[in-house]
């Protein structure tokens, strides 16, 4: 297969695209609690989209699956798992930090410790990246990506300032820095372990390439067994708020209940997900629609295309990562700096920076800056990796 790097940045683009995109579906789900069309939307994110696709994309995939080692199998939903706990503590990072603070830490370790912790391990960080042109461009490509997601958590700060009092101890109500730096670093560390899951899954691709799958789809039966990890635990979380709340009865019924605003819910995206404050903000229903019966079936399907699209951001992933040769590591630097790319304009489109004051608006242009910068940057190593610079 000849490599394109330029493709796979492409691809890794799309998929921060989806993963910035996919709460906008959320938006309109009405009367459901925020456990409920979060665990809907989840059967499609890691449950039924990527069965579906890696059986219609990939070859024998109930045949590889059987084949892979029990071993292997362990490591990647375990891996997975871990990546939902990343998710539950990234909220608890926002309760500590703040939502400036605490993204910058988080999607900082997130990104460094996603990217470079797969060829450490791996035993080619010396032989194959400082060693090389190509590996060290890719290097300052993920300290441009670091640098890029700092100067966006300043921004976040300088818009915290321009926030009243009263509105910053609703943000912010139990800031608690240390308590905040030691969850943060848990939370990010945690959240890049799917990138560890994803790099565990290598006897599965090995195992699908030999059924004859296309190289170009190797990557989908991986997302099956490590996104079954990332399921165990979301539904776990989930269902117990479903116990707790009253709520499980949301699922099955049109008859008016209790709805809560997602903004009083703890916060579960991961670091790798998590879109802008005003596309989370789940808009509450007016008094009147309370007493309107429960649009069951467009809840629904809202609940199916958010949950789909928030798949596609790892469907384009391994896409992209086929594309990289011998630096796949490097497609989650790539991932990591196109979701907050989007997750920016998102932010610019709900209106969230307006009024945040001119400093706040340079350090975010600059962050934009530099995090395209570094999509650049490292899809120009990946080049001269396959023009065999050395």
């Amino acid at each position: 297969m000849i490599l394109n790097p330029a493709l796979g940045v492409f691809f890794h683009w799309l998929g921060g695209l989806a993963s910035a995109s996919f709460y906008v579906p959320y938006r309109g789900v009405k009367q459901w609690s925020w456990e409920t069309y979060w665990l809907v939307g989840g059967f499609f994110s890691w449950i039924i989209a990527p069965w579906l696709l890696a059986i219609f994309l990939t070859r024998d995939l109930s045949a590889v699956l059987a084949e892979t080692p029990l071993h292997t199998i362990f490591w990647v939903v375990f891996l997975g798992l871990l990546w939902g706990i990343g998710g539950l503590t990234f909220g608890l990072t926002m309760r500590y930090l703040g939502l400036s603070l605490g993204m910058a830490v988080v999607l900082g370790l997130c990104a460094a410790f996603g990217t470079l912790m797969p060829p450490i391990f791996s035993g080619i960080f010396v032989s194959q990246v400082l060693a090389t042109v190509s590996g060290r461009v890719i290097l300052v490509g993920v300290f441009v990506c670091l640098m890029g997601i700092s100067a966006a958590g300043v921004a976040g700060i300088y818009k915290e300032r321009t926030m009243s009092t009263a509105q910053k101890k609703t943000a912010i109500k139990e800031f608690d820095l240390k308590k905040g730096l030691a969850v943060a670093t848990l939370s990010g560390v945690m959240s890049a372990c799917f990138a560890y899951g994803l790099a565990a899954g290598g006897p599965i691709k090995f195992l699908t390439l030999r059924h004859g799958t296309p190289v170009l789809w190797q990557g989908l039966p991986v997302l099956v067994v490590v996104l079954v990890g990332g399921f165990t635990t979301n539904f776990v979380w989930c269902v117990a708020l479903n116990i707790k709340n009253k709520t499980g009865l949301e699922y099955f019924t049109a008859k008016p209940g209790r709805s809560k605003n997602i903004a009083n819910e703890p916060i579960l995206e991961t670091a790798i997900d998590a879109p802008s404050r005003e596309v989370v903000t789940h808009i509450p229903s007016s008094a009147a629609a309370h007493s309107q019966p429960v649009p069951v079936l467009v809840n629904y399907l809202l609940c199916a295309l958010a949950g789909t699209t928030w798949y596609f951001q790892f469907f384009f992933y391994t896409m992209g990562e086929t594309q990289m040769g011998k630096y796949g590591f490097s497609s989650w630097t790539l991932h990591m700096a196109s979701i907050i790319i989007f997750s920016t304009l998102w932010g610019l489109g709900f209106r969230e920076w307006s009024g945040a004051g001119t400093t706040a608006m340079r350090f975010l242009g600059l962050a934009l800056l530099l995090l395209v910068g570094s999509t650049l940057i490292v899809g120009y190593g990946n080049f001269l990796a396959t023009a065999g610079a050395h």
